[in-house]
């Protein structure tokens, strides 16, 4: 059998054998995850560099986290792909519409944990959501959801600090869309959107079947992949190699004392300084991995992601458009508050 023959069958086998498909992949999936940590030791070793020293530290990190989070974001991301077939925005929006306020943002929030979302689809998705009824605060317990306790985040937070780590972020970002949307909602600030958005005339919002085929839903999750893991991984190149920084270089008793839980001022500090920030939860996993390690406060550290993912600067650039300043800074103040928070209540507890 010839080479281009193979490669051939090799590409048909999602549709013609979908489930041997998916089996064959998780198992080679699984092997590499388990060589990881073998293969960066040895090239650290066949690197002539002091395992112990900074730099050997450093590149032990880099080599290991970069493989690491592209294996783990690959996959989360295809399954995800998969699931997001069946939770798509449109499919998103008929469910939330004409729900009442209470109820509706819990529904708001855990549905933004499966259906994708980014910066650049806040605007269209915000539109829509107006179009079909969907409450105010309702539609942003959705979009603080959705870029913040998204599949990425919980899939690399599982696979570098484990289960208890991820269900406490997962719930805690539930908590403060869920809140936030709330509070929004009882402010009644629809006179603050944008007169356009407020004159669009309401649709009627309907969730159609879909008919696909579980080869279809391999490729919607191979298309996930190619558009998602293609978009970001510069983000995590960035992220692991300021994270091997900090791992190799930055003193543990700097960090604790500056981001340790006993500076009151360190959990504002951090989401000051992560509201400018533009990157993604995969850009700043690492380097929230390597800030706990050298010592910084669990709290500080996890309100310095929620603002980096939940507060992102260009996001609100972008919901300028269709929002005005007041209700803008109304969002932004609320989230900020319940991020505020949660970074000092888990201070004071763990």
């Amino acid at each position: 059998m010839s080479t281009l023959t193979l490669t051939r069958h090799t590409r048909q086998l999602p549709r013609r054998h979908p489930k041997l498909f998916l089996g064959a992949a998780a198992l080679f999936w699984f092997a590499l995850y388990q060589a990881l940590n073998p293969a960066s030791e040895a090239l650290v070793a066949a690197a002539s560099v002091d395992r112990g020293s900074p730099l050997g530290a450093a590149l032990q990190f880099f080599l290991y986290d970069t493989p690491k989070v592209l294996l783990l974001l690959t996959a989360v991301v295809f399954v995800m792909g998969m699931i997001n077939s069946y939770f798509t925005p449109q499919r998103t929006r008929a469910l939330l519409a004409g729900r009442t306020e209470g109820v509706a943002n819990v529904m708001a929030a855990s549905l933004g944990i499966v259906t994708p979302f980014c910066s650049c689809s806040a605007v269209p998705l915000f539109i829509g959501f107006v179009q079909a009824g969907v409450p105010l605060g309702v539609t942003f317990s959705f979009l603080i959801s959705a870029p913040m306790v998204n599949e990425v985040a919980l899939a690399l937070l599982f696979g570098l600090f484990g289960w208890k780590i991820a269900a406490l972020y997962m719930g805690l970002g539930l908590t403060v869309a869920i809140v936030a949307g709330w509070v929004i909602g009882r402010l009644r600030m629809e006179a603050h959107l944008e007169d356009w958005v407020r004159e669009m005339p309401q649709v009627q919002a309907a969730a159609a079947g879909d008919g696909m085929t579980l080869a279809d839903r391999i490729e919607a999750g191979y298309t996930s992949v190619r558009e998602i893991v293609g978009k970001v991984w510069p983000y995590i190149l960035a992220g692991i190699a300021v994270g091997a920084a900090i791992h190799g270089w930055v003193p543990q008793d700097f960090m604790a004392s500056f981001m340790g839980r006993d500076a009151w001022w360190s959990v504002p500090l951090a989401v000051l300084i992560g509201v400018p920030m533009y990157t993604n939860a995969a850009g700043i996993i690492p380097i929230v991995q390597a800030l706990l390690a050298k010592g910084a406060a669990l709290g500080t550290v996890l309100a310095f992601m929620m603002s980096v993912i939940a507060l992102s600067l260009p996001e609100m650039i972008i919901l300028r458009k269709v929002l005005k300043l007041r209700l803008i800074a109304t969002f932004a103040g609320v989230v900020a508050a319940g991020i505020l928070i949660v970074g000092y209540v888990f201070n004071a507890v763990l």
